[in-house]
Order: structure tokens, then sequence, then C-alpha cells
């Protein structure tokens, strides 16, 4: 009988395709960082509802979410390169395009996906809090500032917590598809040391293993920092002094 299953060579092979961990890791970071920055500025132009910026925001989202990531990446990997060959002729400059690692692309693509999905947490996240507590702020002389972070962000931040520790597992997910942009991530790796022994199946039930554990990890992390930030449901009692400062507040009102 044929040895159709090797789960030895599913082990032995592990740290072969963790050599290129170091790869998938820079790629959400970067990914990651670009995703949470232009997701919060589309929140925020989305919120404050300013003009024509909202429309744009609005169109942007629906693209980035109603097209395959797959689509993305090629779209980033073969778009970019033209538009800049494009500045190049009219502006005159001389930009070596062919110098541009594929992981830039990658990148660029994954973390504008990422931004469509976080700027929909973050805002769903911001207008969670209650109006109320906000103007309980004010009233008691906070500035502006003091109400966003003392009370809009503190139950904004544990809102919208897990929402995007599901999208980082996502993009983590998503980067075994940058291979599209000749990036050697781990799933790439995996498929080169498929093809020396033919073994695709074991390989396959090794990035298994090995996505699924980063993941847990990761769900193990964002559980330790959601008990750190959660906001506690009975607020601590205020010491004398500071109900004096407030009773003051008040009565110069």
């Amino acid at each position: 009988m044929p040895d159709l299953f090797d789960i030895k060579l599913v082990f032995t092979q592990i740290p072969d395709i963790l050599k290129a961990l170091p790869v998938t890791l820079e790629m959400v970071a970067f990914a990651l960082l670009i995703g949470f920055a232009l997701g919060a500025i589309l929140a925020v132009i989305r919120i404050s509802k300013i003009p024509v910026l909202s429309q744009l925001a609005v169109f942007f989202v629906s693209l980035m979410r109603g097209t395959p990531i797959i689509v993305q990446l090629y779209t980033s990997y073969f778009g970019i390169p033209i538009l800049l060959r494009y500045i190049n002729y009219y502006n005159g400059t001389d930009w070596n395009i062919t110098k541009i690692p594929g992981i830039v692309f990658a990148v660029i693509a994954l973390g504008l996906n990422s931004s469509a999905f976080d700027s929909e947490i973050i805002r769903s996240a911001i207008l969670s809090v209650d109006n109320g507590q906000l103007e309980a702020g004010r009233s008691m002389g906070m500035s502006e500032w003091q109400v966003f972070w003392r009370i809009k962000f503190p139950q904004a931040a544990e809102v919208a917590l897990l929402p995007l520790g599901n999208s980082v597992i996502s993009l983590i997910k998503g980067t075994s598809l940058a291979f599209s942009c000749g990036v050697v991530e781990m799933a790439a790796e995996g498929k080169i040391l498929a093809g020396r022994n033919y073994r695709y199946f074991e390989v396959y039930v090794s990035l298994g293993i090995i996505y699924w554990i980063l993941t847990i990890l990761l769900e193990r992390i964002i559980k330790l920092v959601e008990k750190k930030i959660r906001v506690p449901e009975e607020a601590p009692a205020m010491k004398p002094a500071q109900l004096e400062r407030i009773k003051q507040r008040l009565e110069l009102r």
C-alpha cells in the first residue's frame, strides 16, 4: 500500500516553513499600522459628515469590502507600477519601478483592505458611547480633550478591541495570498517545499497548524489586553476632596 500520508513529515517541515515567519509578521505589522491609521481617519470623516470626503470614504469602504483580497493584491502589484510609469512620463521623473520589492505592493493592498473593515469597527465603537455620559463630563468642567480621553476613548476601545482582534486574525490569514505579489512568506515557502517532494497535503496541514497556533496566541493576547482596559461597571467611590471640587464648579456655574 502506498504511503498516502506522512504524519512525520507534517512536523519535520514546520521549522523550514517558519523560516519565512518574519516576512509574514513584517507584512502584518506594516499593514496593521496602515489599516488602523487610515481606518481611524475614515471613521472620523464619516462621523463628522465632512462634505465630499464622507461620500468618498463610503465609496472606498464599499469597494474594499466588496472585492476579494486576491483581486486587490493583483491590482496593487500590476496597477501601482502603471501609475508610476505615467508619473514618470508626465513629470519627467526617473523612478526605477523594477527595484520596488513585491512586499511593498502586498502591504499596500493588505493595509487598504484592513482599513475599510477597521473604519467600520472604530466608527461603530465611537458611536456606541452614550452622549449622556459625554454631556455629564462637560457639565463637570471637563474640556473636550478630557471628555475624549477619560470617557469616550476607554469605552470605545473596549467595544472595538475584539472586532479589531478579529481583523488582525483575518490579516494574518490574508498574508498567505501575498505570493501573488512575488512575496515568499510562509504559504509560498510551503509551496516551494512541496514542489521538491510533491507532498502537498502534508505541507498544507503544516501551514494549517502554524496559522492555527498564531491565531490562538493572538486570541490570548487580546484577552489579556481586554482585561487591562475593561471599564468597570460601577464607578469607584469619589474621595471627599473630589466631591468638594465638583460642588465648587457647579456653584460657579
